[in-house]
């Protein structure tokens, strides 16, 4: 199957380089040049504009999408609207909210077009394990791009799989990407007890190891923590500052619609903010309550 790839930053390079080897045809194309070059050097064709990527396709033509969700992939979206002809498809596989795929879906199928999104996880190390897609849309659509799902997931029938109708597959990522707050938060604050108890004088890295065979709590995530303690036993010259890229705030705004208690997940989220707050009021009127009520001592900055 033939295909275009909008977006080649490392995912997206990746992903086209992974359909190039599994046999797909594959066009990209990035405003960056050296994205461009980066993919031609791994066998991935290119294009200078939308315009000459859609030009370039066969019909029908199937454009996958991996940019940031909001405005850029509106603004992907709306351009190739025009560009594009009754029985295209386009696959948005970036991190979107359901709520705007639900919305895009509406506008393509309004001009005969399809849409379909698919929720995508594997990172960097998606070239080499496959990935795995959370895909919502028509039913026959997806029958359709099952080779391209195929050579992208783990294997044929692992690690892929259509959950729904459009704005499924976004929502199922959305909840897989809160449940991943949750759980590196609990690796993070287990290591960081561990690493407190100062004297057992404790390896983080070999009590990691251990856990990854056999335990309960073994697990991907646990493997590259592991290896980042291997790395980086005491995590010098990282700041403890952690960004969040949208997910897990749609996640607890979703809990709170469905009345879904989520306390776990909804932590994860706030120690996040709490992170990049290095000149913390909160602390600061704390400390001046404590203060006021019981006379109790202000450490000065």
């Amino acid at each position: 199957m033939e295909l275009g790839m909008v977006g080649l930053g490392r995912m997206g390079a990746n992903m086209a380089q992974r359909l190039v080897t599994g046999g797909h045809q594959v066009t990209g194309f990035d405003p960056n040049a050296n994205a461009r070059k980066a993919v031609e050097a791994k066998g991935v064709a290119s294009a200078e504009s939308l315009p000459a990527l859609v030009t370039a396709l066969p019909t029908p033509r199937v454009v996958w999408l991996m940019v940031p969700s909001g405005k850029i992939t509106d603004d992907t979206v709306n351009a190739l609207l025009p560009l594009l002809a009754k029985g295209d498809t386009v696959i948005d596989g970036g991190n979107s909210n359901y709520k705007d795929s639900v919305r895009r879906a509406k506008l393509y199928a309004d001009n005969g077009l399809g849409y379909v999104d698919c929720g995508t996880s594997g990172g960097v190390w998606g070239l080499k394990e496959g990935y795995s897609m959370m895909v919502g849309g028509d039913e026959k659509t997806v029958a359709v791009l099952k080779p391209i799902f195929e050579t992208l997931a783990p294997g044929k029938d692992q690690g892929w799989g259509r959950v729904g109708l459009v704005g499924s597959g976004h929502f199922t990522k959305m909840i897989h990407n809160g449940i991943e707050y949750g759980l590196m938060q609990a690796y993070a604050e287990g290591f960081s007890i561990l690493q407190h108890k100062q004297e057992f004088a404790l390896d983080l890295q070999q009590v990691a190891e251990i856990w990854r065979y056999g335990s309960v709590v073994r697990s991907w995530l646990l493997d590259l923590t592991a290896d980042a303690l291997k790395k980086n036993p005491t995590m010098q010259g990282i700041a403890p500052y952690v960004v969040d890229s949208g997910e897990g705030r749609w996640t607890v705004a979703e809990a709170i619609d469905l009345d879904v208690p989520a306390p776990i997940i909804t932590a994860s989220l706030i120690e996040r903010l709490r992170s990049r707050d290095g000149e913390s009021f909160t602390d600061k009127l704390l400390s001046a309550m404590r203060n006021e009520f019981g006379g109790h001592a202000i450490k000065k900055e």
